[in-house]
């Protein structure tokens, strides 16, 4: 049983760092998202600057080669945490899997230990039962 509640123990500790690890990614996937969007914002801000003004035009376009750059090394880097947090939810589930079949085998022990005590305790107030009846 002692072996059973170490398993169990140390499942439940591996679900809590995959789950950390997890946040840790999607944390960071929300920053870049959120990167993108100033970024976004930024391209919106310069595009008026550049309408309103003839001289930022000029610039628009070196402004814009920047841009794609910087827009694809930010969706790249938000594509590699799209597929690490995939890989981090499967973990995750594979690990609450082994969990629950951990716990389920501890249930079951506990269960047949419980029901060997019953047995076992009917068995001595029988023999009790049937040291009077005979003692009569």
């Amino acid at each position: 049983m002692k072996a059973i509640g170490s398993l169990v123990r140390l499942s439940t500790f591996q679900v809590e760092e995959l789950q950390k690890r997890l946040s840790v990614i999607v944390d960071a996937r929300t920053q870049c998202e959120l990167k993108m969007a100033v970024l976004e914002a930024e391209a919106e801000t310069e595009l008026i600057n550049a309408r309103a003004c003839a001289e930022a035009g000029w610039y628009m376009v070196g402004f814009r080669e920047g841009l794609k750059v910087r827009r694809k090394a930010i969706q790249d880097r938000i594509d590699s945490l799209i597929a690490e947090e995939e890989g981090a939810r499967d973990a995750l589930g594979e690990a609450f899997e082994g969990l629950k079949k951990y716990e389920q085998v501890a249930t079951n022990v506990a269960n047949a230990a419980r029901k060997e005590e019953n047995r076992r305790e009917t068995a001595a107030l029988d023999e009790l039962g049937l040291r009077r009846v005979a003692s009569r």
